[in-house]
């Protein structure tokens, strides 16, 4: 995790990414650095977009159970989309169904690293960014320890079956939106401590 922290180098203060610090007049009349109160904004967005995509991904996978599981698929646009629901012990889009306590675990590593960095974002786009790949997580992991056959073995529950491509469900989706828009960001320069470089 900390490789990673480093990969992304974010600094551990406003003050590194050359930012000036907001500062309070302690009782003793010194000047005291204070957190920049945009930082707390962008940290209450990602875990929006997380809580969100998170939501909206556990409560289609508790439709797709009770309404559609053990019935016919049902087509959305012809036979180029349809509802088709399946249980996924791999990674996304069906992906290494022999590594599924892997996948917990690398789910599980991801949120950890998310959690530690937001306490450095000041960008408004990574924030949005890392919320959906932490939503998506969140919902995929839920599924790998609750559902069967067993706890950080579960099956996923896809749904989404477009035709000539692999099933997922919305987290995937949140999840590949969340590393397109990383990508982006990274060719744009802007770091995640809202900095901007030129290579």
């Amino acid at each position: 995790m900390a490789e990673a922290e480093r990969i992304i180098g974010t600094p551990d203060t406003p003050e590194a990414a050359g930012a000036e610090p907001e500062e309070t007049s302690g009782a003793d009349g010194r000047q005291d650095a204070a957190p920049r109160p945009r930082g707390r904004r962008r940290i209450a967005v990602l875990f929006a977009v997380a809580a969100f995509a998170y939501a909206i991904d556990l409560i289609s996978k508790m439709i797709v159970v009770a309404k559609l599981e053990h019935h016919p698929p049902i087509e959305i646009v012809g036979d180029w989309l349809r509802f088709e629901a399946i249980r996924n012990a791999g990674a996304a889009f069906g992906f290494g169904e022999a590594f599924t306590i892997i996948f917990t675990v690398i789910a599980a590593a991801v949120i950890v690293v998310i959690a530690r960095l937001a306490r450095k974002l000041y960008s408004l786009p990574w924030a949005i960014a890392l919320g959906l790949l932490l939503g998506g997580a969140l919902g995929n992991l839920t599924d790998r320890i609750f559902r069967s056959p067993g706890v950080f073995e579960g099956a996923v529950v896809d749904f989404i079956a477009p035709k000539h491509f692999a099933v997922f469900n919305l987290a995937d989706s949140a999840i590949v939106c969340g590393g397109i828009l990383i990508v982006l960001l990274s060719f744009k320069g802007l770091d995640p401590d809202g900095t901007v470089h030129k290579d």
